[in-house]
């Protein structure tokens, strides 16, 4: 189902773009799973650039049971651009859920002005699929902008509104790398850092797709995924000894 959107994606990094690959940990690059009634696999790719220093995607096909599509842009951190995040989930053709959104990596009313107002016209456009639907593993308020799509929806919509959508978020997204400006100066290039530590660490904590990776891949294999690719930069939680 969401073939197109990697095709496109993959089709305007590569023009646009000079991208080198970025090393995945041996093992977590793809992997098949026969549990279950349908066989699920998944495969992912990462590469970087001068102006982003992390390209990340990754696609789960397990036939009609669920079509997955999943992807993290981190700009460079001379940069402080907001992430590019767009994970959209299928389980048969009338359960799906889809969200897009420049994930700000700061708040304050200025950084929200620069990056995260552009976006309103497009989601004016979109309304339908901003639907303001309760996160229940996410503050909403956190890596997230108000200018999200987050919606549930079904197959036509996603031909016919989404991957339109899709098409003006990315491009605007690029229009917003072109124009930025380096940052030089050494704190603020920690602060960029460390926000974007940050934003792994919590994701990683509170990344609902563990439990499905889990129940495909296994417990070991999903945390290796989710720790040593998704969010490398974050650390894995202490297990208490009571329940090693």
């Amino acid at each position: 189902m969401f073939k197109p959107f990697q095709e496109f994606l993959e089709k305007e990094l590569s023009t646009r773009f000079e991208l080198q690959s970025r090393p995945i940990p041996f093992g977590l690059e793809s992997m098949v799973s026969e549990r279950g009634k349908n066989p699920a696999s998944i495969q992912s790719w990462c590469y970087q650039c001068p102006q982003l220093r992390k390209i990340r995607y990754t696609y789960i096909d397990a036939g009609e049971t669920s079509q997955i599509f999943n992807s993290v842009i981190y700009p460079a951190h001379n940069y402080d651009l907001p992430l590019l995040g767009i994970d959209f989930l299928s389980f048969g053709q009338k359960k799906i859920l889809v969200v897009l959104d420049f994930q700000p990596l700061f708040r304050d009313q200025a950084y929200l002005d620069k990056y995260i107002e552009p976006m309103s016209q497009i989601r004016d456009k979109y309304n339908d699929l901003a639907q303001q639907l309760e996160m229940k593993f996410y503050d909403a308020n956190q890596y997230f902008s108000k200018n999200l799509l987050f919606a549930k929806t079904d197959a036509e919509t996603v031909i016919n509104r989404l991957f339109p959508a899709f098409k003006e978020y990315i491009n605007l997204y690029w229009q917003l790398v072109e124009q930025a400006t380096p940052v030089t100066n050494p704190a603020s290039r920690q602060r960029i850092i460390k926000a974007q530590k940050d934003y792994d660490q919590y994701s990683a904590e509170r990344d609902p797709a563990s439990g499905l990776f889990t129940s495909y891949f296994g417990h070991q294999w999903s945390e290796r995924f989710l720790y040593e690719f998704l969010f490398e930069d974050a650390v894995p939680l202490a297990v208490p000894a009571e329940v090693r």
